[in-house]
């Protein structure tokens, strides 16, 4: 089976762009590009088409896969959208993901957990569980990390942050303890929970 290169197209740093005729569209140098023969409207083998995917950028895609994780841990959703935006294929984004989870270089549940230690003194829990999801984390790995490392009480929380912000049960006026109960909402706290240490402490 052949492959038609539909377009080649300059990119920065000694880089192009090629699109072939099955929709797959990849980054390589543009030596690599000379070295193998490719150029606009010209069909490659399957053997060269092989070559581009797996030995050459399923190979980048996992020291780049690395390169990122040296840098900052990661959810396996942060790394898939990293590996889109610098160009790799689908095929080779899955390969490199499946490597390094093969190593738990990446570890949703791990990355969940830390991020609730590390946070929670400061989040509510629903806070906390919105932001992971949004990080790609699903619900089922959330509720586990949170059931497990989630140790604070909300109300007990807010009346510690609400000391910080050097509030005034007593003598806040109006504004005031709106001022603090919309830093509390963004906080991720209930509405609930707010009033009643506000009600509470006043008393």
């Amino acid at each position: 089976m052949s492959h038609q290169v539909m377009s080649v197209v300059p990119l920065e740093k000694g880089k192009a762009g090629i699109r072939f005729d099955d929709g797959t569209e990849v980054v390589l140098y543009k030596g690599e590009i000379r070295k193998l023969g490719i150029e606009e409207g010209c069909v490659v083998t399957e053997a060269v088409y092989d070559k581009i995917l797996n030995e050459i950028l399923g190979k980048r895609a996992i020291k780049r896969a690395m390169h990122l994780l040296e840098k900052q841990d990661r959810t396996e959703r942060q790394l898939y959208d990293k590996l889109k935006q610098n160009g790799y294929p689908e095929s080779c984004i899955e390969s490199a993901i499946a490597y390094v989870k093969s190593y738990h270089y990446i570890d949703d549940f791990r990355y969940a957990s830390t991020y609730i230690r590390y946070h929670q003194e400061k989040k509510s829990r629903q806070k906390l569980k919105m932001e992971l999801m949004a990080k790609g984390i699903g619900r089922d790995l959330v509720d586990a990390a949170l059931e497990e490392e989630y140790v604070s009480d909300d109300q007990k929380k807010i009346a510690e942050l609400l000391q910080k912000r050097h509030y005034s049960f007593e003598d806040a006026d109006v504004s005031e303890q709106r001022k603090n109960y919309q830093f509390l909402l963004r906080r991720g706290f209930k509405s609930s929970d707010i009033l009643h240490v506000m009600k509470q402490e006043r008393q």
